[in-house]
């Protein structure tokens, strides 16, 4: 006789922390208030529950000539001060993320704008998907800077693949509340999920 109270097997997750760097954070060039904090939360998160996840990613931003996404008079929609600028201390992952050691790291945008990790490839050449199926990853969630646009394009990529996709909102931040309102609209109507870590 089958056993029909048994639970659906656990889908293989990946968690992808998107561009926790200095650049973003208090001081930065493209500061976000409470950056450092979203860089804390999210390095203390790890450390309690990497056992959760197949793979840790990181995606950076890593620009070295992404044309007009850098300007001297920044609309702040399309184009923005130069920031995560190649080899820099600014670019590289948060102090705060020290001892999570990712799995995957993944640099983006170097010669264009790269608001989703998607877009980006890691030091063997991989884009992020091709890691994530690698790895055979069925789910993803996604933490970092900025909830309103990388953290955004990048989850809207992910579930676009079909991955089951969350966003845990309590790990990242907009620029702007209004931003971050239209941001979790927008994921909704894609169908990722908005969590939180807390919530297991």
């Amino acid at each position: 006789m089958s056993d029909t109270t048994a639970s659906p097997p656990v889908p293989r997750r990946a968690l992808v922390v998107v561009d926790v760097q200095p650049t973003f954070c208090e001081g930065g060039e493209l500061a976000v208030d409470g950056g450092d904090q979203v860089a804390r939360d999210v390095a203390a998160y790890v450390a309690a529950h990497r056992g959760r996840y197949a793979l840790v990613v990181t995606t950076q931003d890593w620009h070295v000539d992404p044309g007009d996404h850098f300007s001297d008079t920044p609309d702040f929609v399309d184009s923005w001060p130069p920031h995560g600028i190649a080899g820099t201390p600014n670019a590289e992952l948060h102090p705060a993320l020290a001892d999570l050691h990712p799995d995957v790291s993944v640099k983006k945008g170097q010669y264009a704008h790269g608001y989703s990790g998607f877009e980006g490839t890691d030091d063997d050449g991989r884009t992020l998907e091709q890691a994530l199926r690698d790895a055979r990853i069925e789910a993803a969630d996604v933490v970092g800077l900025v909830e309103s646009h990388c953290v955004k394009r990048t989850a809207l990529d992910a579930a676009g693949l079909g991955l089951a996709t969350r966003v845990l909102t309590d790990l990242t931040i907009p620029v702007s509340p209004e931003q971050g309102e239209q941001a979790r609209r927008e994921l909704t109507a894609a169908g990722v999920e908005l969590g939180l870590s807390t919530a297991g």
